[in-house]
């Protein structure tokens, strides 16, 4: 397996997987919707892509955001999004996608990542077992719709 900071070479093999994500959370597919997204994270890089490739197939990501922590004064990571190919679930490759993160977060000395997901998400399993830990002081949530 090899996993790869993406850049805007990354783009196509991105598309059909951040699509899969987004179908997974019930969102209609639109490919064109995604590469627009996608390419402007890239270019503007505000978030850190990585993508996992197996026999140079793209087969996971994971995207992080960076957070400020006003009482911490610290920036922390955002793990918005992981998702593996269907085909490729149980192979540790979301094992692998998040340790990658860890060693970033490390790297740039930041005070940790926070995962923000569904509470029926089946991954929730994985983010226990590589040592997060359910949070209850993020309690509220406001909606701009």
């Amino acid at each position: 397996m090899i996993i790869a900071q993406a850049t805007l070479k990354h783009l196509n093999d991105l598309v059909p997987l951040f699509d899969g994500y987004r179908v997974f959370y019930r969102q209609p597919s639109n490919n064109e919707a995604v590469k627009t997204f996608l390419k402007e994270r890239l270019t503007k890089q505000d978030s850190v892509i990585y993508i996992a490739y197996i026999n140079e197939v793209a087969v996971g990501f994971t995207q992080l955001y960076v957070l400020l922590s006003s009482v911490s004064m610290s920036p922390m990571y955002v793990l918005n999004d992981l998702y593996i190919d269907v085909n490729y679930r149980n192979k540790n490759i979301g094992t692998a996608l998040i340790n990658k993160a860890k060693a970033l977060c490390k790297e740039n000395h930041f005070k940790g990542i926070i995962i923000q997901t569904e509470t029926t998400n089946p991954a929730q399993h994985l983010y226990q077992r590589e040592g997060f830990v359910k949070d209850t002081d993020l309690m509220f949530f406001w909606t701009n719709a």
